[in-house]
Order: C-alpha cells, then sequence, then structure tokens
C-alpha cells in the first residue's frame, strides 16, 4: 500500500497506477474498524482501484471537546488497511486540504435535509462534512464513492451534493456491519467500556421491535416508545425519528413511504452513538 500526502502525487500515482480501472474512494478519519474495511472490500470486488483517506476534519465538529477527544490510531489504522489490500492511503494535513487559509463556507443549499436530526443536534456539521468531501473528492477525482450506511442523513445529503455539483460520481451505498450483540461498528465505541459497549446493543435490540410491530402500530408512537425505552441510566437519547429515505421527511405510518429508516442517537455514558435501521424499502 502507498502513503500519499498531497494531491499533486496522488493524480500522477493514480494515472500510472488505474491502467483503465475504475478508482474507488472510500474517505475516513482514522480509528478504523472491519465496518471501513468492508467498503474496500466491496470495491475490490467489483475491480477497482481503492483508495482510503484518513482526515480529521475540524470543521465538522460543533464541540471542541469532541474533535480533541476523538480517536487517533494511525498505525494501527495502516495496518488494518494493509490487510484490506487498500492500494493507496491518502493522509493529507489540514493545510494541503484547505490551503491558503480557504475560506470554510456553506456553499451548499441542503435545505431540510440537513436541520433535521443530527442538523438539529449538531449545528454546522454538515456544512463541515460536506465542504470536505467535495474537497476530498476534487483532490484524489475518483469514479465512484463508497460510504455506510450508517450514517445514513450524511449519505443523504452527499448524495444531494453530487446532485448539486452535476458530479458524474457513483455513490454505493454499503450495509452497516455490527458487533456479534448488534451494536453498530464505529470508531466510538472504542471509547466504551466493555459493559457499556454491551449495554449499547440494547439500541439496535430497539431498532428490530419497531421493525417487528411496523405494519400493527403508527411509526410515531413505536419512536416515541422506543425514546422512553432508552432513557434509562448511563443512556441520554436524543431523539428517535421514522423518515423518508430520500427527503428525510418524517413517516407517521408504514404505508405513507415506499423507504422508510429509522434513525436514533442516544449517549451512553460519554459516547454518542448514532444508528438506523432500513425497515422498509420497495424503490
Amino acid at each position: 500500500m502507498l502513503i500519499i500526502k498531497t494531491a499533486t502525487e496522488l493524480q500522477k500515482v493514480l494515472g500510472i497506477i488505474s491502467e483503465g480501472r475504475a478508482i474507488a474512494f472510500a474517505p475516513t478519519m482514522g480509528a478504523l474498524h472491519m465496518g471501513h474495511l468492508s467498503l474496500l472490500k466491496m470495491a475490490k470486488s467489483e475491480g477497482c482501484i481503492t483508495v482510503a483517506s484518513i482526515f480529521v476534519n475540524p470543521t465538522q465538529f460543533n464541540d471542541p471537546n469532541d474533535l480533541n477527544k476523538y480517536p487517533r490510531t494511525f498505525d494501527a489504522d495502516v495496518e488494518l488497511l494493509i490487510e484490506g489490500k487498500c492500494d493507496v492511503l491518502f493522509y493529507p494535513s489540514v493545510e494541503e486540504v484547505y490551503p491558503n487559509g480557504m475560506t470554510i463556507s456553506n456553499q451548499f443549499d441542503f435545505g431540510d435535509l440537513a436541520h433535521v436530526m443530527e442538523g438539529a443536534f449538531r449545528p454546522g456539521h454538515f456544512d463541515g462534512m460536506a465542504q470536505v468531501v467535495n474537497r476530498l473528492l476534487e483532490m484524489i477525482q475518483p469514479h465512484r464513492l463508497y460510504m455506510g450506511q450508517k450514517d445514513f442523513q450524511q449519505l443523504t445529503i452527499v448524495r444531494r451534493m453530487l446532485k448539486l455539483i452535476a458530479s458524474n460520481i457513483e455513490l454505493i451505498s454499503c450495509p452497516t456491519l455490527r458487533e456479534p450483540n448488534g451494536l453498530a461498528m464505529s470508531s466510538r465505541n472504542t471509547r466504551l467500556s466493555e459493559k457499556q459497549r454491551e449495554a449499547a446493543s440494547f439500541i439496535y435490540q430497539q431498532l428490530k421491535r419497531i421493525d417487528k410491530y411496523k405494519k400493527g402500530k403508527s411509526l410515531k408512537q413505536l419512536c416515541h416508545e422506543m425514546l422512553e425505552n432508552l432513557t434509562i441510566p448511563d443512556f441520554k437519547p436524543e431523539y428517535v425519528q421514522s423518515v423518508d429515505g430520500i427527503s428525510l421527511a418524517e413517516v407517521d405510518n408504514y404505508t405513507d413511504s415506499e423507504f422508510i429508516v429509522v434513525c436514533v442517537a442516544c449517549w451512553v455514558g460519554s459516547v454518542r452513538l448514532i444508528d438506523n435501521l432500513i425497515i422498509k424499502q420497495n424503490i
């Protein structure tokens, strides 16, 4: 695996090694796990040259403490990427991504997509996320972009961004990988104690409960019940919402949309976890 720190060198290398194959890109902020490797595995299975990035983007953290606490495990990440047979790791500095004091501004209008759920609890997060994904796409120039379903709202906003910039990059949504107990794999899981890590599987159990009863009860009521069920010691839920998978508008009943996702954010101790479950997809 090659480790490259500048866009100029990256383009030169990709021009040599791609040999006409599609270039697949998986953006990450490091602290990698098997969920990240699943993105590369899918891209590899489709014959792509794989590029992963590690860049802890300061502009998408609305809480400086969260940025400071974000796990940085570069050596372990490199070992994992080598194990996953990644072709290139792009490891740029902040100055490389945002040269000459580039102004970070809200250049995209995502409408309500950026104001609900995560947008309501993390103001400015999606502006920073979209800015850095757009910058990385400019620097890497991939044919395909692989992202995980766990960050469903982020995936939806990136899809809208690609449409706004009239990009022909293909966005590939990859299924959420889970721990044996059902907890969605996340870099933040490393900050949970063993006891918390086991207890946090309750979030997925509650999502499956909604899936089980989705045709017999109001989704709005089921989400309210999940919110109450998560209000237990060491847990602090922020939202549970059933939404349309394209518009992210709230969906009250199973028959109201052909694409329904239940999304949740919940603190377990001092760690904020997000998860979701697609309960209907007929499009």
